[in-house]
């Protein structure tokens, strides 16, 4: 129901697309409106259709037989329908979330994320300086590891809003993940500075340091902020725990790192737990745990080294 008055809504802001000399295609799709909103789907789809048959260059009917299609419950007959409109107008932004919806309820969602892509492409067209979204577009682009896209949208963001915390602190994370490290801190250390009290942001640059060996007592007091905020987030836990092992402090990072994996089931936590017990001289705990890890993850090229290390 509610994807219907989405979708009814959606087509409600489109103008009449189809050519007005045709008077028999509007009095056609003006029967269908009324059929549709008072309940007669049927009577709905075969007006929209004579409006198709008198002129099928129209965007919008397509739009409006999908959502007829959709109410009488024949799904694949609305994707035809959407697929059809956006053929018609490229730059419709309607048709892609519909699409996009469908695929989600469908439990397809590399053809839902696809669509929604198309969907904030073509509204970014028309409202160029809606930050919101660029950033949702980022988002996206951040799913499918398209980095260099997603570092366009956030460095966009930031343009067109130079305060904004969430901008920077994602453009950083970018940069972290293209292994520059001082770009990655300058744009975490900006969104800290416009935003302390985040806990996400002060945990991942606290992360960044410990992982480089660097401002370790500095990184220990963003983490420990970030635990204060959020005390019971165990990729946090982790954070701490990986800082206690760099400085050496094995019992606290030990304490730490079972504490995050009770919490989280993660690859990185259980490959921290690998290293703690191989450094306490535990090579059975350690292959445990690394096994733990790589089961999560398969495509982890040092934790499989580790392990054939120990086996040789």
């Amino acid at each position: 129901m509610l994807f219907c008055l989405a979708l009814s809504f959606l087509a409600a802001q489109s103008a009449f697309a189809f050519d007005k000399d045709k008077s028999s295609a509007i009095s056609h799709y003006i029967m269908g409106v009324m059929y549709e909103d008072t309940g007669d789907i049927d009577k709905a789809i075969q007006e929209y259709k004579s409006v198709v048959k008198a002129d099928n260059e129209s965007a919008l009917v397509h739009l409006n037989l999908a959502s007829a299609y959709i109410k009488k419950g024949d799904i694949p007959l609305a994707v035809e329908e959407l697929k059809e409109g956006s053929r018609l107008d490229p730059e419709a932004i309607e048709p892609h979330v519909a699409l996009a919806l469908i695929y989600s309820a469908q439990n397809k969602p590399e053809l839902a994320t696809g669509e929604y892509e198309k969907a904030l492409t073509s509204a970014a067209k028309e409202e160029p300086k809606n930050i919101d979204i660029h950033k949702s577009l980022g988002a996206i682009y951040l799913q499918q590891r398209r980095l260099k896209e997603a570092k366009e949208a956030y460095q966009l963001v930031i343009d067109l809003s130079p305060l904004d915390p969430d901008g920077h602190f994602y453009l950083g994370s970018i940069y972290n993940e293209l292994k520059n490290n001082d770009l990655a801190e300058k744009e975490l250390k900006r969104s800290i500075e416009l935003r302390p009290d985040s806990p996400e942001v002060l945990n991942y640059l606290g992360y960044l340091y410990v992982e480089q060996n660097k401002n370790l007592n500095q990184a220990e007091s963003m983490i420990k902020k970030a635990l204060e905020l959020d005390p019971s987030n165990g990729a946090y836990i982790d954070s701490l725990g990986w800082l206690y092992f760099k400085k050496g402090n094995l019992q606290e990072a030990l304490k730490n790192l079972e504490k995050a994996s009770s919490l989280l089931e993660d690859p990185v936590i259980y490959d921290h737990l690998g290293d703690v017990y191989s450094k306490l001289k535990d090579p059975e705990k350690a292959k445990l745990n690394w096994e733990k890890s790589l089961k999560l993850n398969p495509k982890q090229d040092s934790v499989t080294k580790k392990l054939s290390k120990m086996k040789k």
